[in-house]
């Protein structure tokens, strides 16, 4: 039966059937459950208009009502301001006030007005920008037709259309595009930073729908409630008749068009709405991080308090002599015309005289003084020329104008390392398969003659590894006008590869669906892609289900971490080869990658299908369902080999690193890369000397005891270490610092404060942030480094934060305090720009708080000397 005969029939009985199966005890399944239900292109028929808000995005902070109140308690905030403002208060008393009151208010007035116009400007500027996202127009379909509306006026369950370049007005689950697969391209920068196209794929129940009936297309979406998760989105779709699916098909982030990001290399596509105004991942993941305050701020902070006391002393003393003398001479000298009969207030006359004769010992310039001063440094940071990187035409910015002293007080530097200390532009080097190492000193495995006699002969374990190479990734392949294909690719690791297999004559050259087309030495080969086992940081390897379309065989392609594959293997597997490969790749500093398949049955690929349905279809916990399930199909695998890709060191690190060591300044190495590769790193960057002149301490174990047992051995080396000159670093793994931080955290704070130098391996963002914020409790000024999006945390804990606009996008260089182009800009950002910032800010405040104490004590000398 055709879409057309069966939708009139079958529409309104579906939706009055999950009409009703939804309303059922809703507020106990959204309070238990944690999710909600989007009705596809129901208009204002939707079931819970209630619980949803609008498509205005409102980044402004006041409104024409609270912006004065919320203005003013914030700037009074500060102990300074509410200083200034005690003392203009006690100047509007005639009796103790001993000049104009106008000299106080006029600065104090025109201080808090600046502030606040440059607030209301500022937010006036939000305003603008909201005004114009909101009012743009958008096609949506309203009752089957293409209506043309204002974004603001998008409703959740509304069907969106947009064309090339388009922004994308919400959060939107993809229903169809203008590839007869149901790929399109959006480019994310927006909201992650990073510059590289991601592919998005329409849901497999709607692939191939025509234009007209994605007009009337009806169903329902589960998903969770609203949250700021950008790299997930644990969803099922189901689709009423016609388009009637039995089953609810999972959704995930690849199926959605998030707010911000645009449509590229795609004519239309089309989503609908799910999260729409601040609800969206993007609305809900802003804000503004906590302000971050100089050494300098809290220095004068500190010492303002201390004046103040000193002053209220001052006046103390001064002010009991005063009514002293008063009382003593005052009748004496007619001038002074003292009345006989004084006021109750009296006795406080004389010493609230005196405070306001001492209130210029905390001068109100020095506010405005440092303001202009540290905006004038971060101009002359924009306009150095000797940190612009002309290769990419990147200048250094100056993002916070308020803490640029601060670069010349960093006494930790903590640094990602791929992309930031290396170029990040990967390269096929090296390859072991089957205990066969290609490549070597004097070439790569490219150009090796066995590998190229091998593949000539068409050696079944070459072939396997290289089909491997291709068929396994998230590449997504791009054949240009003259039959040239490239590859879009969201790991720099998997575009190196696949780019390797073609040259080797192994080449991926297109994927409609779930097919992957491939060029095997000639000859086209097609594979069905059943299945995606995706990656995670926590398995640390991905995998796909694939059947060979000629021989219809089924197999399990996984690649991944050595540690993440090695344990997965036969048991019979010999492994030794392969492993001694991986080190001694990781020694000259190469990216390894391990790669192993094994055959399915039918009737073991059926059952074990089933329970990833199941897992995959799962909104509550899908991340941990989904794991179990492909541990399951991850077994007895057999191992393949391994790849090396080499990551070029950036041009003057090592320089750069050595410069900044001799200037007292420690290095902490934070990776997610292995063990050997980032140790190898180090000593190529001058992290650490090679022996004899340098050590490196190990912190493993696997267990509290095995940590326990580490720490103790690597203290007492420690303290012998302590009495000869040398260059010491301690070296600790992901799961090792999880142990050492949460059950030895006093010996491990020890050895850290006792070595200069620290190299943490396989550790997450979330433990790069920790690892910062351990250091900052230790009262040390720190500076965070990094490119990409995973430094994105670490860069916002530290006191200062460094992003380089690198090709992991500019995710950390729009987080950070300022960006660079390259590493070794690091070197005159501290040591020139830092130096003299700093000298000439606490020169700034020296001379403004000495002459104000100077002008002050001549005053009570004055005084002093009359009374006597």
């Amino acid at each position: 039966m055709s879409y057309r005969s069966t939708f009139a029939e079958g529409e309104r009985a579906a939706f009055q059937a999950l009409e009703m199966e939804k309303t059922e005890d809703w507020d106990d399944k959204r309070s238990r459950m944690r999710k909600r239900f989007v009705d596809i292109n129901y208009g204002d028929r939707n079931l819970y208009p209630d619980i949803y808000c609008d498509n205005k995005i409102s980044n402004t902070k006041y409104n024409v009502i609270n912006f004065l109140p919320k203005n003013l308690w914030e700037q009074f905030s500060r102990f300074m301001n509410k200083y200034f403002l005690l003392i203009a208060i006690l100047q509007l008393w005639p009796l103790i006030t001993p000049v104009n009151p106008a000299s106080t208010w006029g600065p104090l007035i025109l201080i808090f007005a600046v502030s606040a116009s440059k607030e209301a400007w500022d937010d006036y500027n939000r305003y603008k920008l909201d005004k114009q996202a909101n009012e743009r127009d958008v096609w949506v379909v309203k009752k089957g037709n293409k209506t043309r509306i204002k974004a603001q006026d998008i409703h959740v369950g509304d069907i969106v259309w947009l064309r090339e370049d388009d922004e994308v007005p919400c959060d939107l689950v993809l229903l169809g595009s203008s590839d007869s697969q149901g790929f399109c391209f959006v480019e994310t920068a927006a909201i992650d930073g990073e510059i590289d196209l991601k592919t998005r794929v329409v849901p497999p129940p709607c692939i191939g729908l025509p234009l007209d009936l994605l007009h009337k297309i009806k169903g329902v979406i589960e998903c969770p409630l609203p949250d700021k998760d950008i790299r997930r989105f644990d969803a099922n779709l189901r689709l009423l008749p016609p388009f009637i699916d039995t089953d609810y098909c999972p959704l995930t982030i690849d199926h959605t068009l998030l707010q911000s990001c645009y449509l590229r290399n795609t004519e239309w596509a089309c989503g609908v709405a799910v999260y729409t105004g601040n609800e969206t991942k993007l609305g809900m993941s802003k804000g503004l991080p906590a302000p971050k305050l100089t050494a300098v701020d809290g220095m004068i902070d500190k010492l303002t308090g201390a004046i103040f006391i000193f002053q209220l002393v001052v006046v103390l003393i001064l002010g009991i002599a005063g009514d002293a003398w008063k009382s003593a001479e005052a009748d004496k000298i007619w001038y002074v015309k003292h009345s006989k009969k004084a006021p109750w207030f009296d006795f406080f006359v004389i010493p609230l005289r005196f405070e306001l004769l001492c209130s210029i010992m905390i001068p109100i310039s020095i506010k405005v003084s440092l303001d202009f001063v540290k905006a004038l440094y971060a101009k002359f940071i924009d306009w150095d020329l000797q940190m612009y990187d002309e290769k990419t035409d990147t200048p250094t910015v100056a993002t916070n104008t308020a803490i640029s002293e601060d670069l010349g007080q960093v006494e930790y530097i903590l640094t990602d390392k791929t992309g930031t200390l290396t170029e990040n532009v990967m390269i096929f080097k090296r390859c072991c398969i089957k205990g066969v190492c290609y490549g070597n000193s004097t070439g790569d495995a490219l150009t090796d003659s066995a590998l190229k006699r091998g593949l000539t002969e068409k050696n079944p374990d070459i072939v396997k590894f290289l089909t491997v190479m291709a068929v396994c990734n998230t590449v997504v392949p791009i054949l240009s006008s003259n039959g040239a294909v490239s590859y879009k690719a969201q790991s720099q690791d998997e575009e190196a590869l696949v780019n390797a297999a073609a040259q080797l004559r192994v080449v991926l050259l297109s994927k409609r669906g779930a097919t992957s087309e491939v060029k095997l030495f000639g000859e086209i080969k097609e594979y069905e892609v059943l299945d995606l086992l995706e990656f995670t940081s926590d398995r640390k390897r991905m995998s796909v289900v694939i059947r060979d379309s000629d021989t219809r065989k089924l197999m399990l392609l996984s690649k991944g971490a050595d540690e993440a594959i090695f344990p997965v293997l036969c048991s019979d597997q010999p492994v030794r080869a392969v492993a001694d490969a991986v080190e001694t790749y990781s020694k000259l500093g190469l990216r390894t990658m391990c790669f192993a398949w094994r055959e399915l049955k039918e009737d073991e690929y059926t059952k074990w299908s089933f329970k990833f349905k199941d897992a995959s279809s799962s909104v509550i916990e899908r991340e941990w369902k989904m794991a179990e399930v492909c541990q399951l199909m991850e077994a007895n695998l057999e191992l393949l080999g391994v790849t090396a890709i080499e990551d070029k060191l950036q041009e003057g690190v090592p320089d750069t690193i050595e410069t900044l060591r001799k200037a007292g300044i420690n290095f902490w190495m934070l990776t997610g890369d292995k063990h050997a590769t980032a140790v190898q790193i180090a000593l190529s960057c001058n992290f650490v000397l090679p022996e004899p002149a340098g050590q490196l301490l190990h912190v493993q174990g696997s267990t509290q005891q095995e940590i326990a047992v580490s720490l103790e051995r690597v203290l007492c080396t420690m303290q012998i270490s302590s009495t000869e000159p040398k260059d010491v670093a301690f070296v600790i793994d992901g799961w090792a610092l999880e142990i050492a931080l949460k059950h030895h955290y006093e010996a491990f704070t020890e050895l850290a404060t006792l070595c200069r130098t620290a190299i943490c391996c396989r550790v997450t963002p979330s433990q790069k942030a920790q690892l910062v914020e351990l250091v900052k409790s230790w009262e040390f000024r720190t500076l965070a480094i990094g490119d990409g999006g995973n430094d994105v945390r670490m860069i916002q804990e530290a006191h200062v934060g460094v992003g380089i606009s690198g090709r992991e996008g500019l995710q950390a260089a729009r987080a950070s305090d300022f960006s660079i182009g390259k590493f070794r800009f690091l070197k005159r950002l501290i040591l020139v720009h830092g130096r003299y910032s700093y000298n000439r800010t606490a020169f700034l405040s020296q001379y403004s708080i000495y002459k104000s104490l100077l002008i002050c004590f001549i005053q009570i000398l004055h005084f002093w000397h009359k009374s006597l």
